[in-house]
């Protein structure tokens, strides 16, 4: 499983696609933080905090990480080599796993770099070092978590079609559903307590919360539970090849 994972990771960072990702990523980020003038501009806002890179980054990551795992399953399917892998010593899972963690890792590394950023508004707060650190690396942590819940969900939606132009709309709408779709019940159609219930369902509800600086055990859990069900459902679905 490893020498898979570290094959898939290679693949990213041997080709442009990987680094494209992470340019794309940075720049987006950079421009809506330090270059336009919207709400997101820390010198127009007047305040040293960095909360537009983690309000502006999900939105980023729907985009990007349907991106990056379209070719999972799709390019094995249409190049006739997922066979061939599946002969492999690896069970399906690990198979799955290799390309969920070297996606993850990939997430990982989009998110280094823009600890630029934290310094450099570290350095602008007056006095400088005013900033709310606890909060910065709670936001950290749910913006990983969300980019692996992401990461699974483009697996899965990989593991559905030979085509990755399909493969990729699929990612990208299933991710805004479970993003922000919950919410969206919740606030055009459900009220009360079962309208909490559904909003506490969407990925949107406990990224927030990490943001905020806690890390809760139950948002923990949120993300891994929604990260095995993409994860199962993928097996499932190359399973069923078999049927």
């Amino acid at each position: 499983m490893y020498a898979l994972f570290k094959k898939e990771l290679n693949g990213f960072l041997n080709s442009l696609i990987g680094y494209i990702v992470m340019v794309v990523f940075l720049l987006t980020i950079g421009l809506f933080l330090w270059v336009f003038p919207l709400q997101f501009n820390i010198f127009d806002f007047g305040y040293a905090n960095v909360d537009g890179l983690f309000l502006l980054g999900p939105f980023v990551f729907l985009f990007l990480i349907p991106a990056i795992t379209m070719r999972f399953f799709a390019e094995e399917k249409r190049s006739g080599t997922l066979e061939l892998l599946m002969t492999q010593p690896l069970t399906d899972l690990q198979v799955i796993l290799a390309k969920f963690f070297a996606g993850t890792v990939l997430v990982l590394f989009s998110l280094v770099p823009t600890l630029v950023y934290v310094y450099t508004v570290y350095q602008l707060g007056l006095p400088p070092g005013n900033l709310d650190l606890g909060s910065i690396w709670g936001s950290y942590i749910g913006l990983l978590m969300l980019g692996a819940a992401f990461v699974s969900i483009g697996i899965f939606s990989s593991s559905l079609s030979d085509n990755q132009i399909v493969s990729f709309i699929l990612a990208v709408f299933l991710s805004f559903f479970m993003y922000m779709g919950f919410e969206f019940i919740y606030t055009f159609v459900i009220s009360g307590k079962t309208g909490l219930l559904i909003q506490s369902l969407g990925l949107s509800d406990h990224y927030s919360s990490m943001s905020r600086g806690v890390i809760d055990t139950r948002d923990l859990v949120y993300f891994l539970s929604v990260m095995a069900l993409f994860i199962l459902l993928t097996k499932v679905r190359l399973e069923s090849r078999k049927w």
